[in-house]
């Protein structure tokens, strides 16, 4: 299977879901990361303030830093190539990636209490 590489900024822990002003793209991406794992992916995530060798050892890391900056993190790289800059990607992204499919029940944005079953509510 595909492996997924994410370099992110200087987190406070190695996830960011921790502190008492959490951002929710982070937790989001927690959530979809962890899901990801769970369906066979191969995904490691390094913390530019944990793990600043993991930037320096990896070629195409370090170029961006150099080039970008800190402030343009994450990066994301798909087998080694460039995916995503800039943001963490969605659930929908990560599976388009690696070839899984969503199951329709699950992408479709709920519409009130039942989703978009109007019979139960």
């Amino acid at each position: 299977m595909k492996k997924l590489e994410v370099f992110d900024p200087a987190l406070c822990c190695s996830t960011g879901v921790c502190g008492t002003d959490v951002d929710q793209a982070l937790v989001d991406f927690a959530t979809d990361a962890d899901w990801l794992k769970k369906q066979g992916a191969n995904v490691r995530r390094f913390n530019l303030g944990q793990e600043p060798m993991e930037f320096v050892n990896n070629a195409k890391a370090k170029v961006f830093l150099e080039t970008a900056g800190a402030d343009a993190l994450p990066l994301l790289l798909l087998d080694g190539e460039v995916v995503l800059t800039g943001r963490y990607p969605k659930r929908h992204e990560l599976a388009r990636w690696f070839g899984i499919r969503i199951s329709d029940e699950k992408s479709v944005p709920s519409a009130g209490c039942c989703g978009n079953n109007k019979t139960c509510c």
